[in-house]
């Protein structure tokens, strides 16, 4: 034993009191788990105690610890939900680690009650190590099953249950918000597609699911960002890099990357928008042409941001010519398509201090809009509305926020709730006017609505 605290472990006590073990019982349990795992264990009751206590046992033991609890209690116990660290140190095997943390994060998600903690304690990091794709892949290194522990098997049906439920849940997030839908990905990662990812398989299944698993966690991140939660998001990115690394899966590796590109210019932070954006783009040689309009756009929109028009206007030009090589279909998951072409567009007309053709980009991202994609409509007409106002054209603003409020109101959504705030604080040296005070019975009655 070793790394001796003062600080009791509750956590473990408490799984202990859930799986209903005494301390000699889970002492037994763990020197047989052990030999499995080829340690030669000797503990008794007393060094259960000192557990408990508040020693913390070496990294092979606190494996064999959560495994005992994983298999008693039939759900996937985390080092952290017993109190015990996962340092890098520990070698755990591959992919171990990440797992673990997705449990951990979609745990938060699925209890509002604890997801307020967590985002409290995740900071976004703008300073972040981003592994490259060949340090991640190690598509044949899957999460061992450890002896007796699996039974159930998995084959190609359970691969596309996972993408068809990311499918179901991104058009969930398009019509009623993040705040809806991220509860339900959280859940369905936790209490399903994790223990899937533990499952026996061949290993083509098995890699199949490491990149659908990716897809699922990286859609989640993207919820987590645009609720303002950009410390877990940030989180199930890199979690999402690394499950892409070891399904060898480019596509959703560069997707990721870009996703981060985003969130980065979200928070203004340039340098590293285009860094990731770069990265992606490299991370996708072989990228068909939606998928390079996808991540050349986000490139051309980080580099306005750096003050670098000449790569933007170049970007968005080959962005155009890729988007029109695309065939017509419809994509969930790192969709692209005329109006987020002209969105990007609008964006770097606006970077370039292009106000009224920044405006007219938003209108035209407007009208190619699919009618199914409220929350999108949320953002573009509150962006409208607001660039609108800086031009000086109060009446068009109102008319933006008047269709802004006709989608804001059946959506849940903290971006959406952030862009309230900001219409009512950008009217409010306008309130005497007759076309905010036109708007202002509509605002209070939505303002009631969203409690």
């Amino acid at each position: 034993m070793a790394n001796r605290s003062r600080t009791p472990n509750l956590s473990l006590e408490t799984l202990l009191k859930q799986a209903k073990w005494s301390r000699s019982q889970f002492a037994s349990i763990v020197n047989r788990l052990g030999a499995e795992a080829g340690l030669d264990l000797h503990y008794d009751q007393s060094a259960v105690s000192h557990w408990v206590s508040g020693t913390v046992p070496n990294a092979p033991v606190r494996r064999v610890i959560v495994e005992a609890f994983s298999r008693k209690l039939h759900r996937t116990v985390t080092h952290a939900e017993a109190g015990l660290p996962l340092a890098t140190s520990d070698q755990a095997p591959p992919g171990v680690d990440a797992v673990e943390e997705i449990v951990d994060l979609g745990r938060a998600d699925m209890d509002p009650s604890r997801r307020g903690v967590i985002a409290a304690a995740s900071l976004f990091s703008a300073a972040l190590t981003v592994p490259m794709f060949a340090d991640s892949a190690h598509a044949a290194d899957a999460v061992p099953v450890s002896p007796g522990k699996m039974t159930v098997r998995i084959g190609a049906g359970q691969v596309e249950s996972v993408r068809k439920m990311t499918d179901k849940i991104a058009d969930i997030l398009d019509e009623f918000g993040g705040a809806h839908a991220r509860p339900m990905a959280a859940a369905f990662l936790v209490n399903t597609v994790v223990p899937w990812l533990h499952a026996e398989a061949k290993d083509t299944v098995r890699k199949d699911m490491w990149a659908a698993a990716s897809d699922l966690v990286y859609l989640t991140g993207w919820m987590a960002m645009y609720e303002r939660d950009h410390g877990t998001a940030q989180k199930y990115y890199l979690k999402a890099l690394k499950l892409a690394g070891r399904a060898d899966d480019h596509v959703t590796y560069c997707r990721t990357l870009r996703g981060m590109s985003l969130q980065a210019s979200n928070l203004g932070y340039g340098p590293l928008a285009v860094q990731l954006a770069d990265s992606a783009a490299e991370a996708a040689p072989k990228a068909g042409p939606r998928l390079q309009a996808f991540l050349t756009g986000q490139q051309a929109h980080a580099s306005s941001m750096v003050g670098d028009h000449r790569r933007a206007r170049k970007l968005l030009t080959a962005t155009e010519t890729a988007l029109m090589k695309a065939d017509n279909r419809r994509e969930s998951i790192g969709g692209y398509d005329q109006s987020a072409y002209a969105f990007h567009v609008s964006h770097v007309l606006y970077e370039g201090k292009d106000l009224p053709g920044s405006i007219s980009a938003l209108q035209q991202a407007l009208k190619a809009q699919p009618a199914n994609e409220r929350q999108g409509r949320v953002h573009f007409n509150a962006v409208l509305a607001q660039r609108q106002l800086q031009h000086g054209h109060l009446d068009a603003a109102c008319d933006s926020w008047a269709r802004f409020l006709e989608d804001y109101e059946h959506i849940s959504s903290a971006r959406g709730d952030e862009h309230f705030e900001t219409m009512r604080l950008r009217l409010k040296p306008f309130q005497h006017t007759r076309s905010v005070r036109a708007l202002s019975p509509r605002i209070a009655e939505v303002a009631v609505l969203k409690g």
